[in-house]
């Protein structure tokens, strides 16, 4: 896209605010904008999430590509970069929405307004930041994103990942472990994606609970990226049967001096966090998920992610209607067929809970080959879930499910009728 000229400023009253819109602005103008999102809606449409934006160039002249996102729809409008700063302000604020990132090769600027209309501006530095800014002086930075190096939420430096075996005594990558420091990264990345559009996006405390977290790489990064990068005061606490493992994990707490971080032995069908504003259940076996999923739901938690291991309670009790009969006489398809509906049934259930859900392929875990994600970001306006029910119902109906287990916990505590 060719870059154009620089608009005119954007008067508006709030000083951060003004500052937000002078950097956005500038990073048009210089063609260094990759994409924008406003989130953390308080307005008075109750079906409005969010509005995401990016620059496209139409009919040879530079535009703002700007997707209103609702629950059941998208509103799509491409307006000229100055209409789009003119009317951009008019979205900010305490009454519309509090949260704004601007990300550009090396940065991602934050606008945010509390709950009394303060605005701040933070700027944090990418992974590749140094790269971005001595790739030169001269020429125009390219606004697509494909031709640089994938972005890392964490750096090789930080001490936890020597401590692990992630890197070697002078913070290079082990070989070995590539595949597990792109799966911290990815992560990292998804849940910077779920914050962003929960009631999380502003808060400066956040409690996460991580089950079966094994040897803790990805509790220890989602602990050092939420307190090193986003400065927030998180207290991340992982729960782990084996006692070696816990042992492992608590010397490197002690090590490092971490703050805000503890490994406990437990299991997730009797532990009760006192607080709980993000699950994190990656290879529980069989129902264990949805025992971690109904506590996650019990605790309040904005944010529940589960990464589900194997399938064992449906396939037993699934039919095999016409005319899909020929196709499910065959073992694994009746498993793919169950792995489907199990991990269907729980986004359903979640979604009645007061959720907006999504299941998604992940990078495989290493107790595992399963690369499901099921990522749950809690509604800030409830909903009516009768349909969502009755879907239930019927799919339930359909294959001759008798009983799920995350659905059964939710009418034995009675946030579903039976």
């Amino acid at each position: 896209m060719s870059t154009a000229a620089s608009p005119d400023p954007v008067d508006v009253a709030d000083p951060a605010l003004g500052r937000f819109m002078g950097l956005l602005s500038r990073a048009l103008a210089e063609g260094r904008c990759e994409k924008l999102m406003l989130a953390g809606y308080h307005g008075d449409e109750p079906q409005l999430e969010r509005v995401l934006a990016r620059p496209v160039e139409l009919r040879g002249q530079a535009h703002l590509s700007l997707v209103w996102r609702y629950q059941t729809r998208d509103i799509t409008k491409n307006l000229p970069l100055d209409e789009a700063l003119a009317l951009l302000p008019g979205l900010l604020g305490p009454a519309a929405f509090r949260n704004a990132h601007l990300h550009t090769p090396g940065e991602e600027v934050q606008l945010a307004f509390s709950k009394k209309g303060k605005g701040s501006v933070r700027i944090g530095k990418t992974a590749h930041g140094d790269e971005a800014e001595g790739a030169g002086t001269g020429g125009t930075v390219a606004p697509a994103a494909h031709n640089r190096e994938k972005q890392r939420y964490l750096a090789l430096s930080r001490p936890f990942l020597q401590e692990l075996g992630v890197t070697d005594a002078q913070g290079r990558l082990v070989p070995a472990m590539s595949r597990k420091w792109k799966q911290i990264n990815k992560f990292v990345e998804v849940l910077a994606g779920a914050l962003a559009a929960s009631p999380l996006a502003e808060a400066r405390e956040v409690h996460v609970v991580d089950f079966g977290s094994g040897k803790g790489y990805l509790t220890f990064a989602v602990h050092d990226w939420l307190r090193h990068t986003r400065g927030v005061d998180a207290r991340v606490t992982g729960v782990e049967l084996r006692q070696d493992l816990v042992a492992l994990c608590g010397g490197v707490i002690d090590r490092l001096g971490l703050q805000g971080m503890a490994y406990e032995q437990g299991d997730v069908r009797d532990y009760h966090p006192a607080a709980l504003n993000v699950m994190i259940a990656l290879h529980a076996c069989d129902i264990a998920t949805d025992h971690a999923i109904h506590l996650g739901i019990r605790a309040g938690a904005e944010i529940i992610l589960c990464s589900p291991c194997c399938h064992k309670q449906v396939r037993p009790q699934l039919l095999s209607p016409h005319p899909l009969r020929p196709i499910l006489q065959h073992g694994i398809h009746l498993g793919q067929e169950a792995e489907m509906l199990t991990d269907g049934l729980r986004a359903l259930l979640l979604d009645a809970a007061g959720y907006d859900t999504q299941v998604f392929e992940f990078i495989s875990l290493e107790h595992t080959n399963k690369n499901k994600m099921i990522l749950a970001v809690k509604r800030a306006h409830p909903r009516d879930n009768a349909e969502v029910l009755a879907q239930i119902r019927d799919i339930k109906a359909f294959y001759g499910i008798r009983e799920q287990a995350l659905e059964s916990l939710l009418i034995a505590d009675g946030r579903l009728a039976a």
